[in-house]
């Protein structure tokens, strides 16, 4: 079942999508670098006068809430509406959800007006989108929202058939569910808590391999979470020790490493 989704790095390497990015200015680099080191190629457009144009030739596009102003949210909404006229994979990552009325009502106006391959977020802000209620850490996760695992996959499910899209809640052991299939990724490490940003550049990973693999979003899906938490690992072993500088440079260089071969022997998930 591993190589199945370790596979699609190939997929990456050889097509070597364009992912075209509105994201926000806290990650922007990263996002961009670890879009590069797995294989990928960034493009961080988030003008409105050039974001459709950019979405249509773009092979994914990865929407991120990250830092939200009127400009970026008409970005995201003219850009989200071309790469679907292009038939182009969209992520959605509706980073703060849930805390404040801004961020409540963009995350509902791409929704309405985007049709969405992934929706990824961390429990909090999935729990707020599915109209659960939720508690507000800023942009992370609260502590009251996570619960078991078993509801999580429930959760991902529930809401996947809802939106007609991939959910992946993203946490200690990340959610992936299409509605009909889910499965569970425990690769990882404590320390990518401590860096800002491993969410937003999961999001990015999901918009390469989505870009590579139109058709297997929920496959893409999972990949992409895999390499992140492998990443996680790697990094953590040879440099976490040394603390997060070099823990953030040891995570974008194993991520640059990665292949078919790492991916399937280190693989830590089952299907729930």
């Amino acid at each position: 079942m591993n190589r199945k989704y370790a596979e699609l790095i190939d997929r990456v390497h050889t097509a070597k999508p364009l992912i075209h990015h509105i994201t926000n200015y806290v990650t922007v680099n990263d996002c961009a670098n670890i879009t590069l080191a797995i294989g990928a190629s960034p493009i961080m457009a988030d003008a409105p006068e050039e974001a459709a144009d950019i979405a249509r030739i773009a092979s994914a596009l990865v929407l991120n809430m990250g830092t939200l102003n009127e400009r970026t949210v008409k970005s995201m909404l003219l850009a989200g509406k071309a790469a679907n006229e292009a038939g182009s994979p969209v992520v959605f990552d509706p980073v703060g959800a849930g805390a404040s009325a801004f961020r409540n009502e963009t995350a509902a106006r791409v929704l309405n007006e985007v049709e969405i391959s992934v929706l990824r977020g961390n429990i909090s802000e999935i729990r707020f989108l599915a109209g659960l209620h939720a508690e507000t850490k800023g942009v992370d996760a609260a502590e009251s929202d996570i619960r078991d695992t078993t509801s999580a996959v429930s959760l991902a499910k529930e809401l996947a058939v809802r939106l007609g899209c991939v959910i992946a809640i993203t946490g200690a052991i990340d959610v992936i569910s299409d509605g009909e299939k889910a499965v569970c990724v425990k690769n990882g490490h404590t320390k990518l808590s401590e860096l800002t940003g491993t969410g937003c550049m999961c999001s990015s990973l999901m918009g390469s391999f989505c870009g590579a693999a139109p058709d297997m979003p929920f496959e893409a899906t999972v990949a992409a979470l895999l390499c992140m938490g492998i990443a996680g690992e790697l990094a953590y072993e040879s440099a976490g020790t040394r603390g997060n500088g070099s823990f953030r440079v040891a995570l974008h260089n194993d991520m640059s490493k990665m292949s078919v071969e790492t991916i399937s022997g280190r693989a830590k998930l089952h299907e729930a």
